[in-house]
This record gives structure tokens, C-alpha cells and sequence, in this order.
């Protein structure tokens, strides 16, 4: 969904700044504030692989708490021992891959590949990773988590509660 000017006015709030690169709302609470944007492959003529952005102050700072814990090595570790597990988190990085190219705009597309980046866009998944046996940025996981099935997501609701949180704006 297209942000309206209130919600344009929202994620300027949220973010502190004017926002780039937006091409849909692709999670929002069910008063209308937006929480994660959809955003396009290419943002001012430079490759942009981050599918979703995490724009809700309340989320971010609640995240940064977790990630500040350490959390992140713990979930690395379990997926190192549990081979299902590392398979579903490698399903969903290839999902997000999919993903990106199937909601890319075609002029960012031909942009991309006319810039030699279609290769990178191919590798990087969720947070920009490459290593997809890591976890990088929560933010990033949660976000994905809010759109489609994320495993570091739904352990980060189920460990911490984000999903009982306000959402302010």
C-alpha cells in the first residue's frame, strides 16, 4: 500500500528525517501507523538490498536492548547445532532473495543489472547478510518477521514480547 501524506508525515517522525527510497507500506498497525516500509533496490542511483525497514521508534529501541544482550550469538549458536533449524533460516533468506526480485521495480532491475549488482542481489538476504549461517541486524529480522515467516522473529516475540507492544508514532 502507497503511504499517505499523514503517514509520510508519520515515518518522517519515526525516522527523523525525510524518508528515501519508500515504495509501499508494507506493514502498519491497525490504526494506520506504519511500522515496516517496503523499500526499492536502488535509493538515490545506489543499490539498496534491504527489502524491509523497521520504521517504529518503539521497535527499534526494544531491539536495540536485545541486541545489545547478546541474544544474537545465542540464536547463531542454536542454529549452528540444529541442522532443521539452519535449513528453515536458509529457506527464508532464499525466500527473501526470491522476494526482492519479485516486488523490485522494473527500472531499479535493469538499473542493477546494467551496474553488474544482479549477482549481489542474488547472494545478500535478510540484513544484507551473506553468510547465511549468521544473524545480522534484528532490526531487519523483525521486520521481515512482520511481512512474512522469520524464525529469529518469531523467537524474538516469543523470548521478549515484542508482539505485545504499543506501537506509538
Amino acid at each position: 500500500m502507497q503511504p499517505t501524506p499523514e503517514q509520510l508525515e508519520i515515518i518522517t517522525r519515526q525516522l527523523g528525517r525525510k524518508p528515501r527510497g519508500i515504495a509501499a507500506i508494507a506493514h502498519a498497525t491497525d490504526a494506520g501507523v506504519p511500522v515496516v516500509l517496503q523499500m526499492r533496490s536502488l535509493v538515490a542511483n545506489k543499490p539498496f538490498p534491504t527489502l524491509y525497514w523497521l520504521c517504529s521508534q518503539d521497535l527499534d529501541k526494544a531491539i536495540a536492548r536485545i541486541e545489545s544482550s547478546g541474544w544474537i550469538k545465542s540464536i547463531e549458536a542454536e542454529l549452528q547445532q540444529d541442522d532443521e533449524l539452519r535449513a528453515r533460516y536458509h529457506q527464508q533468506q532464499a525466500d527473501y532473495v526470491a522476494r526482492r526480485w519479485q516486488l523490485m521495480f522494473a527500472e531499479d532491475r535493469e538499473a542493477l543489472e546494467a551496474q553488474g549488482f544482479a549477482e549481489l542481489f542474488n547472494t545478500l538476504g535478510i540484513g544484507g547478510i551473506a553468510q547465511w549461517d549468521k544473524v545480522r541486524c534484528l532490526h531487519m529480522q523483525y521486520a521481515h518477521h512482520l511481512v512474512a515467516e522469520n524464525l529469529v522473529g518469531q523467537r524474538m516475540d516469543a523470548e521478549f514480547g515484542l508482539d505485545q507492544l504499543s506501537i506509538h508514532f
